[in-house]
């Protein structure tokens, strides 16, 4: 059985130890049959995203002698598997990925998971995430990101890691381990200073921590950083937080969760 591991660097593991894909083509080829997650990707699709506007002249044949090799070196890592992983099918190549094989399917689930769980049980669902969490080891694919289809991946992935990293903050603020948590969410906002829930939830745990006047700041820093970025105003939501810190609204209370802290009513 083989595991792949997206959430970084492209990495494949065996039974024996971590094995490797040599080439560009060829990693770009089995990345972008692993970001479709067991579904079919036309032939045309891989042509575009292995060679851009530099296709072969005969790129039905240079596709499949790259499919080929790459099926040969995933039959050398599992000799005992019967079925090659990649097949063709009318609409197009495959590779079969199952369940707990790819990380960042595992890493998707959990969050939806934790969708679930959030509002019930903020210990769990800080716990789940904190593990899914420390399944990234740094940007999906690493410095070799690919074509258009793998870069809209990683966006996705991407897009599904802030979601996490939201709603673990959400439990951690539920479940008052605002001081544990304060630094990440200062890197946080730091590292995605648009993202606005980064800035409210660091505004309430620097207001729990009893920096009221710090956490004004970082609001009128966020205020001036959208004004001048994107020529808006904060959103009603980040506006609320604010509001209710310097009125001293008691929703900002511990054992208020964050995520549903002054709602419009």
């Amino acid at each position: 059985m083989l595991s792949f591991s997206i959430l970084g660097a492209l990495q494949i593991r065996t039974a024996l130890g971590p094995a490797e894909i040599s080439g560009d083509l060829q990693r770009t080829l089995i990345q972008t049959l692993l970001v479709n997650e067991g579904q079919s990707i036309s032939g045309e699709s891989l042509v575009e995203e292995m060679w851009g506007d530099s296709v072969p002249d005969n790129q039905a044949n240079a596709l499949q002698a790259h499919i080929s090799r790459l099926r040969r070196k995933l039959k050398s890592l599992e000799p005992d598997r019967v079925s090659s992983r990649v097949t063709i099918h009318p609409s197009g190549y495959r590779l079969t990925v199952t369940e707990g094989e790819l990380d960042a399917a595992e890493f998707a689930k959990t969050v939806r998971q934790a969708e679930v769980a959030a509002a019930s049980d903020p210990a769990a669902t800080a716990r789940l995430l904190g593990n899914a969490l420390a399944m990234w080891r740094g940007p999906v694919f690493g410095d070799f990101t690919g074509g258009t289809l793998c870069q809209l991946a990683c966006g996705r992935y991407e897009e599904h890691r802030m979601r996490a990293m939201e709603l673990r903050f959400d439990a951690e603020l539920r479940l008052r381990n605002h001081a544990a948590v304060l630094a990440e969410l200062h890197d946080a906002h730091t590292n995605h200073p648009l993202r606005e829930r980064f800035c409210e939830q660091l505004m309430i745990a620097l207001y729990r921590s009893g920096r009221q006047a710090d956490a004004l700041n970082v609001y009128r820093r966020m205020w001036q950083h959208l004004s001048d970025e994107l020529g808006i105003e904060p959103s009603p939501a980040l506006r609320r937080v604010e509001n209710a810190i310097l009125s001293h609204d008691p929703a900002l209370a511990c054992d208020s969760p964050a995520s549903v802290i002054l709602q419009p009513a």
